[in-house]
C-alpha cells in the first residue's frame, strides 16, 4: 500500500475511530499509526503477514475490536491485557499456541475468537472475565476441559474439531452457560460428566462425531433433564 493510500486510512481512522488495514502484506504497524493512539476504537489487521504484534499496542487505550485472523503470529504480546476497553478479539487461523496470561486483565472482553490455531491447553486465563459471553477455540489442540473452570462466565463455548478425550464436572457449575459445542473431538462416553445434564443451565449441547453413538450419549443418566431445557428454549423461540 502506497503512502498516500495509508494517509487515506490513516485520515479516516482519525475520524472515525475505525481502521481497516486488511490485505495489505504487512508484516508490521505503519509508523503513521501513532496519530491515532487518542482515538482508535477498531482495528483490522487481518490478511497480512505479521509474525508478532507490537509492543506499542498497548498504546491504543480506546481500543474495543481487534482483529488478526489470517497471519503468521506464533505468540501475542502480554501488552494486549493492558487494553481496558477492549471488548472483541479475534485471531484465527493464525500458529498461537498459548494466550498471555494478561488477557485475564480484560474485564470488558464479550467475544474472543481464536479458532485454527494450536492452542494445547484450555486458556484458563478467560476464567472469570465477568462479560466474556462468547469463546471460540474450535479447531485447536485441546486434549481437556480442566478443573477449574465453574467460574467461566461464558454463555456459548465453541470446542468442535480439538482433540479433547474428558471435561471435568466443573463445567457443570457455569452460571451463564447455555450452548456447549464439542463435535469431532476424541470424547469417549466415560468422558462426558453428567453433571451438564442434570445439574447445568445448558439448553444446547452439540456432541455428534466423538467416540460414542449419540443414541448411548442420549442414554446417560439425566439426558431427560437436559431435554427439558432445550424443549423449554426451543418453544420460546416459536
Amino acid at each position: 500500500m502506497g503512502n498516500s493510500a495509508l494517509k487515506s486510512h490513516f485520515e479516516h481512522g482519525q475520524k472515525t475511530g475505525v481502521l481497516n488495514l486488511s490485505k495489505q502484506k504487512l508484516d508490521e504497524f505503519p509508523s503513521g499509526m501513532k496519530i491515532l493512539n487518542n482515538s482508535l476504537r477498531s482495528l483490522d489487521m487481518s490478511d497480512n503477514k505479521f509474525v508478532a504484534i507490537p509492543l506499542e499496542i498497548q498504546t491504543y487505550q480506546k481500543l474495543k475490536v481487534l482483529i488478526l485472523d489470517r497471519n503468521r503470529l506464533t505468540s501475542l504480546p502480554e501488552e494486549i491485557g493492558c487494553l481496558p476497553k477492549l471488548e472483541s478479539f479475534s485471531a484465527t487461523d493464525n500458529k498461537l499456541t498459548v494466550l498471555p496470561k494478561s488477557f485475564s486483565n480484560l474485564s470488558s472482553l464479550k467475544k474472543i475468537h481464536i479458532s485454527g490455531n494450536l492452542i494445547k491447553e484450555f486458556p484458563v486465563m478467560l476464567i472469570g472475565l465477568p462479560h466474556l459471553d462468547f469463546i471460540d477455540l474450535s479447531k485447536n489442540k485441546l486434549t481437556t476441559v480442566p478443573k477449574g473452570v465453574a467460574k467461566l462466565q461464558c454463555i456459548e463455548l465453541n470446542l468442535n474439531q480439538n482433540q479433547i478425550a474428558s471435561i471435568h464436572m466443573d463445567l457443570a457449575s457455569c452460571p451463564r452457560l447455555k450452548t456447549l459445542r464439542i463435535e469431532e473431538n476424541c470424547l469417549p462416553l466415560e468422558g462426558f460428566p453428567t453433571e451438564i445434564f442434570h445439574l447445568s443451565n445448558v439448553s444446547l449441547i452439540c456432541a455428534e462425531g466423538n467416540l460414542f453413538e449419540m443414541k448411548s450419549f442420549m442414554d446417560l443418566e439425566g439426558y431427560d433433564k437436559y431435554m427439558e431445557r432445550y424443549t423449554a428454549v426451543k418453544n420460546k423461540l416459536l
